[in-house]
């Protein structure tokens, strides 16, 4: 059965990110141990590595990988919550502020 990777977004909602591209991620880049064969290196080190320590997957996906790569990949499995009132005067309180021009 094909494995993901489930982040929590600060709204809330969780993607999917299929741990096949995090696994093609770091298979790219050891390719040069194994003869510059990107396919070898995730058959024979990244897959195996990622199936006996899983914690490897997100260690490499959060030091090496950005949003924008794996972004077309990955699937919300969980809606963004609503906000609070708690959250909205929580906002208020510390959020980012500029003053801006309305209207065009």
């Amino acid at each position: 059965m094909p494995k993901a990777l489930r982040i929590t977004m600060p709204d809330g909602s969780q993607w999917d990110v299929p741990l096949e591209i995090i696994a093609r991620s770091r298979a790219a880049h050891y390719a040069d141990e194994f003869g510059g064969d990107a396919q070898r290196s995730l058959a024979e080190d990244t897959l195996p590595l990622f199936e006996e320590y899983p914690d490897e997957a997100i260690d490499w996906a959060s030091n090496n990988m950005n949003w924008s790569e794996v972004a077309a990949h990955a699937v919300q499995s969980v809606p963004p919550r609503p906000l609070t009132d708690r959250d909205k005067q929580t906002g208020w309180m510390t959020g980012d502020r500029e003053i801006v021009e309305l209207g065009g």
